[in-house]
């Protein structure tokens, strides 16, 4: 349960909304990054503003300024300088920063016992008396990518690691902003983790291909025999389906139910995807639902085409077996990325198993990046 303060969605008396990345920015080259100059000039690190916050992804407005939200900030540096300068940096800020960037408090009210879990930043709180709590989060590159993925992502990336990390993670993780580099290590993290291996790409597409060809004729079976709310369900669970094969075929990670459709529509596909899918979950009978849904699938089978990674595809959606519903045969595309893998050690992965993304949408197994790494033995051939 979260309290309402009275701090909650501040915007002072000089700041109108901006979004939160501009804010990360303008708050490190204003105010941390002229202190760190002068404090230790030779300082190697990197400044950023990653990880957890629609801020980050950029879905961001007024609303998100009640909590962890702000002039917020990541630096990042060696084992060894976190270690001898981190404290000294955090007791230097709290003395020296500015109470306000741009308008908005560089203090921060901690959480309440009965409010969020996210540690000692909660909403922004005018100050001007100091020690000011601020917002900038220190760590390790490699002990921050861990944190959320479970492993180091500068280490070696076997499939089975791909595909036992959470999208929203990897999302959060790849978005955002960075400031300043100084050692390449953030850099490097980010450009390893920025898009899935490309047979491994393939793999996940037969995956997701196959998930629509499993239950692409039971819409119209449903409907056929008067079970309007079964219909319903299976239009819902086939449009997810092919919105995360929409972004498969983009090669966009998905993130989690709060943004999912946000993200889409920021899609290249999605002024031509988007209305087929939308009628299709507001038609009042099967067959209607069908017909929306078969333009869905011959739109998504001519993006798949249009790639050139496989061999062609029919994109037409003919009758199942002769009975009275149109598919795509959705299967046809599964098996066409299948035979396009040459990687030996994705060839050998289960078949069209998937990654944990496509199978696991429950947040308490996709947010436990140690639990996920342990689901690494269901990947094992054989």
């Amino acid at each position: 349960m979260h309290c309402v303060s009275d701090t909650a969605n501040y915007v002072g008396p000089h700041a109108a909304f901006i979004p939160g990345l501009e804010l990360s920015a303008a708050f490190y080259e204003k105010a941390v990054e002229p202190i760190l100059s002068r404090t230790l000039p030779d300082l190697a690190y990197a400044a950023a503003r990653v990880g957890p916050g629609s801020d980050v992804l950029g879905f961001d407005d007024q609303r998100s300024t009640d909590h962890f939200w702000g002039p917020l900030l990541n630096l990042f540096l060696s084992d060894d300088d976190l270690e001898s300068y981190g404290e000294q940096i955090r007791h230097v800020l709290a003395d020296k920063l500015p109470f306000e960037v741009l308008g908005f408090p560089t203090n921060f009210r901690p959480f309440g016992d009965t409010e969020a879990h996210l540690g000692h930043l909660g909403h922004m709180a005018p100050t001007q008396t100091r020690p000011i709590n601020h917002g900038v989060m220190l760590s390790t590159v490699h002990g921050y990518f861990r944190a959320f993925l479970g492993i180091d992502p500068l280490g070696e990336l076997q499939p089975m690691n791909w595909l036992v990390m959470s999208e929203q993670h990897l999302l959060m993780l790849t978005g955002g902003k960075v400031m300043h580099d100084g050692p390449g290590d953030l850099t490097r993290a980010r450009e390893a983790l920025a898009y899935y291996p490309h047979d491994l790409w393939l793999y996940l597409l037969s995956a997701q291909w196959a998930r629509v060809g499993q239950e692409e004729a039971f819409l119209g079976r449903t409907g056929e025999v008067g079970d309007e709310i079964g219909s319903r369900l299976l239009a819902a669970r086939l449009v997810r389906d092919v919105m995360r094969l929409a972004f498969l075929l983009e090669r966009a990670y998905a993130p989690y139910s709060k943004w999912f459709g946000a993200a889409f529509a920021r899609l290249a596909c999605a002024p031509t995807l988007g209305p087929h899918l939308d009628s299709t979950l507001t038609a009042s009978n099967w067959r209607d639902r069908e017909h929306h849904l078969v333009q869905a699938y011959e739109q998504v089978a001519t993006l798949h085409n249009a790639l050139g990674v496989t061999e062609p595809v029919s994109e037409t959606a003919p009758s199942f077996h002769g009975r009275p519903f149109l598919v795509i045969h959705a299967e046809r595309f599964a098996e066409a990325a299948e035979r396009a893998i040459v990687d030996e050690a994705v060839r050998r992965l289960p078949r069209r198993a998937g990654s944990v993304n496509q199978w696991a949408d429950a947040t308490d197994v996709l947010e436990r990046p140690a639990l996920l790494q342990r689901l690494r033995a269901a990947y094992q051939p054989g």
